[in-house]
């Protein structure tokens, strides 16, 4: 949506269809979806069934319960408001943590139970 001043904004329907495309891929279209959205987000029956028809999107504390358990869901919405990749930056610790256990794996395998000198690879 484009205003009289020129700003574009994302309509309500841009909004709604983002986000029950999210919800669709992440939990699919049954009815153990629809309850797994009352349940995390505290809403009744019929408006998470509009949610999951892009018929409207959650609000206020539904969307934030809805995004405290699905990483879809938050990436959708940083994805409407042009902030694709600061999902990723909150990600990196994340990331090197894991990167960091890994290597620790390499390494023991490495020097306890694999190869007595890994830079060596002799046969």
């Amino acid at each position: 949506m484009v205003t009289k001043t020129g700003n574009s904004f994302l309509s309500r329907e841009q909004y709604a269809a983002g986000l029950a495309k999210a919800l669709r891929a992440e939990l699919g279209a049954t009815h153990q979806a629809t309850k797994t959205l009352m349940r995390w987000t505290n809403a009744n029956e019929r408006t998470v069934k509009n949610w999951m028809a892009g018929t409207s999107g959650p609000r206020g504390e539904h969307l934030v319960a809805l995004i405290r358990h699905s990483d879809l869901a938050l990436a959708a919405i940083l994805c409407m408001a042009e902030r694709p990749f600061a999902g990723t930056v909150l990600e990196l610790p994340l990331l090197r943590r894991k990167l960091q256990a890994a290597v620790e794996g390499i390494d023991a395998f490495l020097y306890l139970g694999g190869l007595r000198d890994p830079l060596h690879f002799s046969s």
